[in-house]
């Protein structure tokens, strides 16, 4: 006879096994290769209101057969682990994504979990170069120690260039604690003060609040932040000491340690397979034909761990220092600046049309890889 032979919940407030928003939580932090068993609960807590012991966690992910890497690895035909692998190695002409950054896109991008082992094997194999290739890379980032006492007690924002040359440049920011991305765009300049002070107030109207400081470079777009950040720190969050902790700090960029440090992290994991794509149409797209101009422009800007610690902030000993603000304060000054329009592309109604197009044609899934067919195939409709 088993302990709970009439199958009630002996965990107060647990959810059924069978309950959907159970189930769309786990899959979507096997999606984010987030598999250990406490820290998924511990995430179900906090992020969801969920509570769920460990060994509970477990339970639901066999009930709706949510496989860990060997399982996966052990069940699935050679040949289809293989090709996926090898998929991904295509969709990096430049070879520098390595062994994790492949790991995390097949469970990103494809939901399918495989051992390091049967990755790496496979890697060698087919580029026994490779490995050897991208260790220099590695010692490239020298990043000195932070001091940072928790999530939002500093926000490091920057621009991104290396994309420019071919009309997309970058506009990021992250979380200096815990190293997570908060916001990454593609915008048509980010050079330009009223664009970086609207993505300034996208995030701080995101999260509900602004950071404790928040750090730039000095370049000239950067006065519209840094009026924003001093504003809403007078407005809502008075009691804090402008002397010893500015609203806004100024570095030159070789000192902002963090963001630098992300970018370069994301220029070997994908800018440099952007370009490659990109040089891919140069027979195929025309930059004086407005037409080509337009949809190129709509095509390709529709086209990780820090997380975990960010949420979890409380059992790495972090501080939360975000400071609450009104939300209808931000709407409005987000409004005034111009809205949505300072960070568009295409104009609303061009981007409905292109969709309505692409809906229409039965195309596959947008990939760096088909971009160039995909637009030789809309082109003519619009």
């Amino acid at each position: 006879m088993t302990n709970n032979r009439f199958g009630k919940n002996q965990h107060k407030n647990c959810p059924p096994i069978s309950d959907e928003r159970v189930h769309a939580a786990l899959l979507e932090y096997h999606r984010r290769n987030i598999t250990n068993k406490e820290t998924i609960s511990k995430l179900l807590k906090i992020e969801h209101g969920i509570t769920l012991v460990p060994s509970s966690v477990t339970r639901r992910k066999k009930h709706w057969s949510i496989q860990g890497s060997s399982a996966t690895t052990q069940s699935m035909p050679d040949l289809d682990k293989r090709q996926l692998v090898l998929d991904e190695m295509a969709n990096d002409p430049n070879g520098k994504r390595g062994l994790r950054v492949i790991k995390e896109i097949l469970a990103l991008q494809h939901n399918v979990h495989l051992t390091r082992d049967f990755i790496e094997a496979t890697m060698r194999e087919e580029d026994p170069d490779g490995f050897k290739s991208r260790d220099p890379t590695a010692k490239k980032i020298k990043c000195s120690v932070l001091v940072c006492l928790g999530p939002h007690h500093e926000w490091s924002g920057d621009g991104h260039d290396k994309l420019t040359a071919i009309g997309f440049p970058i506009w990021g920011m992250h979380d200096v604690w815990s190293g997570k991305w908060l916001g990454l765009w593609v915008v048509p300049n980010n050079r330009l003060k009223e664009t970086i002070g609207y993505l300034f107030l996208k995030l701080v109207h995101e999260y509900g609040g602004i950071p404790i400081q928040m750090t730039t470079d000095c370049g000239s777009e950067l006065v519209t932040v840094y009026g924003f950040a001093n504003v809403l720190r007078e407005e809502f969050a008075s009691d804090l000491p402008i002397n010893a902790l500015p609203p806004h700090k100024f570095l030159q960029s070789i000192h902002n340690i963090t963001i630098e440090c992300g970018w370069l992290r994301l220029r070997l994991d994908w800018g440099e397979n952007v370009k490659i794509f990109w040089d891919a149409g140069s027979g195929i797209y025309n930059s004086s034909d407005m037409r080509h101009d337009s949809l190129v422009r709509w095509l390709w800007p529709t086209g990780t761990s820090p997380n975990i610690a960010f949420a979890l902030y409380q059992q790495y000993e972090g501080d939360f220092g975000l400071q609450m603000v009104d939300h209808n304060v931000i709407v409005k000054l987000m409004e005034d600046m111009g809205g949505e329009n300072l960070i568009r592309f295409v104009p609303v109604e061009y981007a409905a049309k292109a969709q309505q197009v692409y809906d229409s044609l039965d195309l596959p899934k947008l990939t760096m890889s088909n971009i160039w067919g995909i637009f030789q195939a809309i082109l003519p409709c619009m």
